[in-house]
């Protein structure tokens, strides 16, 4: 295993664990792996974590099979044995096994004795299984991988996936018997056309991707998915570069679903210069995506409909002027829709979704002939209204507000334009340029900003009244202090190290009743707050995988530049490597006295490790007055005042700074009344 396993099942973070081996003489000596990622028996681990006293977490049977796909140290090696592992539970019986040849192909001649390693493991795997449940064991086999090689895999969030598959049927009315992914990935958009068509729907699921790994981990998740048997649509995915050699080139289907790879150089620019399917021009190297869309349009049947995830710059980059323009004359190109920020990988920007129909198609509904759609999703997203600046993706709000703009309803935020005016110099086609702003949405916006400022300025009043009417005690002697270490010691608290989270799993946009929200930090960038589903925090509770907070934990962020104390007034909440969880006593300890004790300015400095720039709050070594839980709870109601104020101050200079840009607006348009 790891060190980051080991940090994991002691409840601390990888940063305390990469000094046990220094600091402790008795540390296993590691078994394998390299000097930059030792590798440790299990066994060894455990054994010396109980003997310290270390131990936080039970290690369960997944848990304890994980460290030996970890030891096979190498990702195509780890993700072709958890294919096969699905393929094995989950699979059509009867059906040649697809998986086992994959990962036995992978194996350099000669290697037996790796063979004979991953076939006894495969074996593990499966009789546990038959304990555990083939959903449950290789769903925990597919997070970890992907979790672990999350920087190399992007993976299709399941709400934009679901949205694509709603808009090609929103689009194509008539019945769908074949959809295709030629860069399939993981299996996220054929799991959503399954979810969507495969009661009734098509016959066929088709997938492409490059890596032989993750087009295998495809059809096991398709399998696993139950997309397996006779009654079930027919399954084919194939391991090809679909630019280059593509092995579903006689293939036409009536639903493209794509999310394919951007910012490509090396895509086959080339030896593809005279290809058939640049019907609109060659790509330029730097536009791989408009490789993706021609070669998507080609592989669409007669009245078919592609929607394909695309980075904004395509709509707009010089470059790919020539081929946007023959894809709006041609009637291809029907609509372009701008996503929020946090849709989707990289969740700092806003992508594109476009929405593409075969050659002599007809029109959508409340377009004319030569008018493309344009949907700015992100102009209705709106934050929370408060000082802390997060915002989330509001998937239900953008469904409606797209399949209601495609089916002709129109609304706020859509536009409709005709071709010959976007034919002009640049060809851009992102939405923001295009959609008006409606009057309507500036005077109600204006009046809520207002609305919202009058709010916080009252309730910033109140805290201020009572907290101005409070004088400093004079004189007298300090109260005695006691250390977070000595309450740990006595009983009075726990620390819950944060740990890290599972990626795959994240969802974003409106959060359900059960569901959790995650916590990477105090201060709010302003992005969307990810959450997670009940069912994967119950998971991670069982596994010890995940730290959860219950109702008045003190959370805390550890890094010094970004220390922070909160105590967790919404629990559930899960909470990343950044951060740890005081779980008081509260016969003991009052959570508010301890939040508003430990967040002083003067603590911080004292506790900090000053070593380098990413230095850490020693959480132990922070003190806390020695008072009665009487004398704490008085001043646990001062500090909720504190916070109150701290709120609506933010909130005010929030909501103040949209006003001013909001007035600016209305000046610069000539829209605002004499004074």
């Amino acid at each position: 295993m790891l060190l980051a396993e080991v940090a994991r099942i002691a409840g601390v973070g990888r940063a305390a664990v990469s000094n046990w081996p220094r600091r402790h003489e008795t540390f296993p000596a590691p078994v394998g792996g390299t000097d930059a990622s030792p590798l440790f028996s299990l066994a060894e681990i455990e054994a010396w974590l109980r003997q310290e006293g270390k131990l936080k977490a039970a290690v369960g049977p997944l848990e304890r099979l994980w460290p030996e796909y970890e030891a096979l140290g190498d990702r195509d090696a780890m993700g072709l044995l958890v294919a096969e592992v699905g393929l094995r539970l989950c699979g059509e019986p009867g059906k040649p096994d697809e998986g086992k040849r994959a990962a036995s192909a992978v194996l350099a001649e000669g290697q037996s004795s790796l063979e004979e390693r991953q076939s006894a493991l495969l074996e593990r795997t499966l009789r546990l299984a038959e304990s555990k449940g083939a959903a449950e064991t290789f769903g925990f086999l597919l997070e970890r991988w992907l979790r672990t090689h999350v920087r190399q895999i992007a993976v299709t969030p399941r709400p934009l996936a679901e949205l694509m598959a709603q808009i090609a049927a929103a689009v194509r009315a008539d019945g769908v018997r074949t959809v295709l992914d030629p860069a399939c990935g993981a299996g996220s958009l054929l799991l959503a056309a399954g979810r969507r068509w495969g009661g009734s729907g098509p016959a066929e699921l088709r997938g492409q991707d490059s890596d032989p790994v993750l087009a295998s981990l495809t059809r096991a998740q398709l399998a696993a998915a139950g997309h397996a048997g006779p009654d079930r649509p027919q399954v084919t995915v194939t391991a090809a570069d679909t630019l280059r050699a593509d092995a579903q080139a006689d293939v036409r289907a009536d639903v493209i679903l794509c999310d394919p790879p951007s910012n490509e150089r090396d895509w086959g620019h080339a030896e593809l210069a005279t290809d058939p399917r640049w019907v609109h021009g060659q790509p330029p190297r730097t536009e791989s995506e408009l490789a993706w869309v021609q070669h998507i349009t080609s592989a669409l049947a007669p009245g078919g409909v592609g929607v394909v995830v695309l980075p904004p710059a395509v709509a707009a980059r010089r470059a790919g002027r020539r081929i946007r323009a023959g894809l709006l004359r041609s009637g291809v190109l029907r609509t372009v829709i701008a996503l929020p920020p946090g849709a989707a990988p990289p969740h700092g920007v806003g992508l594109h979704l476009w929405v593409l129909r075969a050659a002599g198609s007809g029109q959508e509904p409340g377009a004319s002939p030569g008018e493309v759609t344009l949907v700015d999703t992100a102009a209705g997203q709106s934050g929370t209204g408060s000082g802390s600046g997060g915002s989330s993706v509001d998937w239900e709000r953008i469904t409606e507000q797209v399949v209601k703009t495609l089916r002709g309803s129109g609304g706020p935020g859509s536009v409709t334009v005709p071709v010959i005016d976007l034919l002009d110099e640049a060809v851009d086609l992102t939405p923001a340029r295009h959609i008006p702003r409606s009057r309507t949405a500036d005077l109600v916006e204006i009046r809520r900003s207002w609305a919202l400022f009058d709010a916080h300025a009252s309730d910033l009043r109140d805290a201020a009244d009572v907290l101005s009417a409070l004088e400093p005690v004079e004189g007298g002697d300090l109260a005695p202090l006691i250390t977070v270490a000595e309450l740990e010691r006595a009983g009075a608290l726990e620390i819950c190290s944060g740990q890290a989270l599972p990626e795959v799993e994240l969802e974003r946009g409106a959060r359900p009743a059960d569901g959790a929200r995650v916590l990477t930090s105090l201060r709010h960038p302003g992005g969307p707050d990810p959450w997670l589903p009940a069912a994967a925090v119950a998971r991670g509770e069982k596994s010890g995988a995940l730290t959860v907070t219950t109702s008045q934990d003190v959370v805390m962020s550890v890094p010094a530049r970004e220390f922070d104390v909160q105590v967790d007034t919404e629990a559930p909440s899960a909470l990343g490597p950044q951060l740890c969880a005081l779980r008081v006593d509260p016969s003991v300890l009052d959570p508010w006295f301890l939040a508003g004790c430990l967040r002083a300015p003067d603590n911080a400095r004292q506790a900090g490790t000053h070593a380098s720039t990413t230095s850490r709050v020693d959480v132990r070594r922070l003190r806390v007055p020695r008072f009665s839980l009487e004398e704490q709870r008085r001043y646990g109601e001062i500090y909720r005042r504190i916070t109150t104020f701290e709120r609506e101050l933010q909130g005010l200079r929030h909501v103040g700074g949209e006003l001013v840009r909001s007035l600016g607006d209305l000046l610069a348009h000539g829209r605002l009344p004499h004074v």
